[in-house]
């Protein structure tokens, strides 16, 4: 009942999109240029402001099939109105979510049959975050003109400049760039923003510790990793980002298990700790949090591939 209601409540937003769509079509006739922009404006506060239409819902394939039109009709709505950072908030968000959930993750299970089609996706997915990344710095760049260059150039002035209302942006942008590198390891060019990745998170970080449940925890997890410091460092950093992500979060999220299990017991040869971390993930109800449904039933999905591959994982 539940899942039909959330499908409901996913097909209305679509007719909601095609309303908007047909509204641009008759504001662009008139020749009231700010009344266009304050109606643009209205529905970049509303997307801004999120909300559980897609997160709550549990077909995953029914979310893919809608995102792209969704993604797109915010990008017409941004060049309507290209400084407002609901907007870009919203297509930073919106571009990292579809690239990690429905062109990295389905490229990585279809690798073991199609190998080139994995390789064609994955450089897909990191285009996509680029995408992500740079509709991100646009925003925070509303408010602090110029940051992406004083970000590489200065980059402790650049980030002590951001506030609370920053971090949504900044939380975004760091996940988005982060992800385009650990696609993109052989691009010098592209390697060489992890130092400011890893800076963005951290000041985000310090702003606000409880953003999205800890999303900022579980993303310094695979952030500690890439650090160059001993492993024995750079895992027990990890451990303490995980701990207190799963304090935040209740223990209600099966990220946290899934993503330390990924990028520290497998790269460390902890099998059984592995095994535990995927065991928790997969043993939540993801019913059990409205919200957090979708993310839930994806990570569950990556748990039962990662279990799946175990023998392959550690086979030294």
């Amino acid at each position: 009942m539940q899942r039909g209601r959330s499908t409901s409540k996913a097909r209305a937003w679509l007719r909601a999109c095609g309303a908007l769509l047909a509204a641009g079509g008759l504001l662009a006739g008139l020749s009231g240029c700010a009344i266009k922009r304050a109606m643009i404006n209205r529905v970049g506060d509303a997307v801004a402001a999120g909300g559980t239409v897609y997160a709550s819902d549990a077909d995953v394939e029914l979310v893919g099939s809608a995102s792209p039109f969704g993604l797109k009709l915010l990008e017409s709505l941004s060049e309507e109105s290209p400084r407002h950072r609901g907007l870009l908030l919203a297509l930073a968000r919106g571009y990292t979510q579809y690239a990690y959930a429905y062109v990295e993750q389905p490229a990585d299970f279809a690798e073991q049959h199609d190998v080139g089609a994995a390789y064609a996706a994955r450089d897909r997915a990191r285009r996509l975050y680029l995408r992500a990344r740079d509709f991100g710095l646009r925003g925070l760049e509303v408010a602090h003109p110029d940051f992406r260059r004083r970000l590489a150039a200065d980059p402790e002035a650049a980030l002590r400049a951001l506030g609370g209302r920053d971090v949504p942006l900044a939380y975004w942008t760091a996940a988005s760039w982060g992800a385009a590198i650990s696609l993109g390891k052989d691009d010098a060019e592209l390697l060489a923003g992890l130092p400011a990745v890893r800076a963005l998170a951290s000041r985000a970080l310090e702003l606000d510790e409880r953003f999205e449940g800890g999303a900022l925890e579980l993303l310094s997890v695979s952030l500690a990793m890439s650090e160059p410091w001993p492993q024995a460092a750079r895992i027990a950093q990890a451990r303490r980002h995980l701990n207190r992500a799963l304090e935040l979060s209740g223990g209600h999220l099966a990220a946290p298990y899934v993503v330390f299990a990924e990028s520290v017991s497998v790269p460390s040869g902890n099998r059984s700790e592995f095994e535990a971390l995927i065991g928790k993930a997969l043993a939540l109800d993801p019913d059990a949090v409205p919200d957090q449904r979708l993310a839930n039933t994806l990570f569950q999905r990556r748990a039962h591939w990662l279990q799946s591959r175990s023998e392959d994982l550690f086979d030294q």
